[in-house]
């Protein structure tokens, strides 16, 4: 789905340049930045291989009296693969923390209300831990704040997780083999009847959103994907979730079968002033699947709610540092 944007990019200190851009809306070039510089800016933050139209109703529902911007992450969009080899957790985190300044130092100086999908909500949750400052507000959609099990004491979740990261070493020079199957796969029309299949996609998916999807996503860099996806199965967040000390949206997708909802009431739980929305009959895919309730729901927190919220949290707490 295309768009009406201005790109710029940030330079990471390997030499990566990290694309980012803002959405025009109805606005003409030469004068659009000038208009919506004063403007409310929302920061949107992908999960990994999420295409450009997974936003669109959120984009299109903002983008008319806010600044909207979007960016990507190595090998991913606009942004080139990691000149280093790196795609761990802390790098992307890095790379959202200099968007963020960037985007602050083009518009009114103020920084944006943070939104998060899928591994977003990690990678923010690190930033915030990292930079407070930067984290006025933020929505999590989909997403927890580590992988399944993760931030528990007990031998099993540890036993699991290590496991889980012994797959991934194993399984890494394989890659480059089985790259040209899964990218066959994806690009077969069974791709998406076979997603409904086992679930990953519900009945009101969207085709066309879908298929958009799967084309970004066979066509991305495998050792960009494999990498991030990688990194996700290192350490986590949940530790960050009690000294959260700004307004908070959590949105969570009742049929999701890669996050389970059982992980978004977990995080729920642990941000009790955070509020909450349970979409039904909706998947991981719920930014497409539930567009229009989920962007209507953003709005109303960022327009309503937030600006409340924001005057009961007038001071940032030190946050811990990040788990081995």
């Amino acid at each position: 789905m295309p768009y009406r944007r201005i790109t710029r990019h940030v330079v990471a200190p390997d030499g990566t340049r990290v694309a980012w851009h803002t959405h025009l809306g109805d606005l003409m070039e030469p004068a659009a930045e000038g208009v919506l510089r004063p403007r409310n800016t929302v920061l949107l933050t992908n999960g990994i291989g999420t295409s450009e139209n997974f936003w669109r109703y959120i984009v299109t529902s903002l983008e008319q009296d806010h600044r909207v911007v979007h960016w990507h992450y190595r090998g991913h969009g606009g942004s080139e693969e990691s000149r280093s080899g790196d795609y761990s957790v802390g790098t992307h985190v890095g790379d959202l923390e200099r968007v963020t300044e960037e985007v602050m130092a083009r518009g009114d100086g103020r920084p944006p209300h943070q939104v998060a999908f899928s591994m977003g909500v990690r990678v923010l949750l690190e930033l915030y831990r990292r930079r407070p400052d930067l984290v006025p507000g933020m929505t999590l959609i989909a997403g927890p704040p580590g992988a399944p099990g993760s931030g528990y004491e007990g031998l099993a979740e540890w036993a699991m997780l290590s496991t889980v990261r012994e797959v991934f070493r194993v399984l890494t020079p394989a890659v480059p083999v089985a790259t040209p199957v899964v990218r066959a796969v994806l690009g077969s029309r069974f791709a998406y009847p076979l997603a409904r299949a086992v679930g990953a996609l519900r009945p009101r998916a969207p085709r066309d959103d879908i298929d958009e999807f799967l084309y970004a996503l066979r066509t991305m860099s495998p050792k960009a994907y494999w990498y991030t996806l990688r990194g996700l199965a290192e350490g986590h967040a949940w530790d960050v979730l009690p000294s959260v000390r700004v307004p908070t949206f959590i949105i969570a997708a009742r049929d999701d079968t890669l996050v389970p909802l059982r992980e978004m009431i977990r995080m729920r739980d642990a941000l009790p002033h955070a509020r909450w929305l349970q979409v039904d009959d909706a998947g991981h895919a719920g930014l497409l699947e539930a567009g229009t309730e989920i962007s209507d729901a953003v709005r109303s927190f960022l327009v309503n709610e937030h600006p409340r919220a924001s005057e009961r949290w007038s001071q940032v707490e030190s946050l811990p540092s990040a788990p081995a």
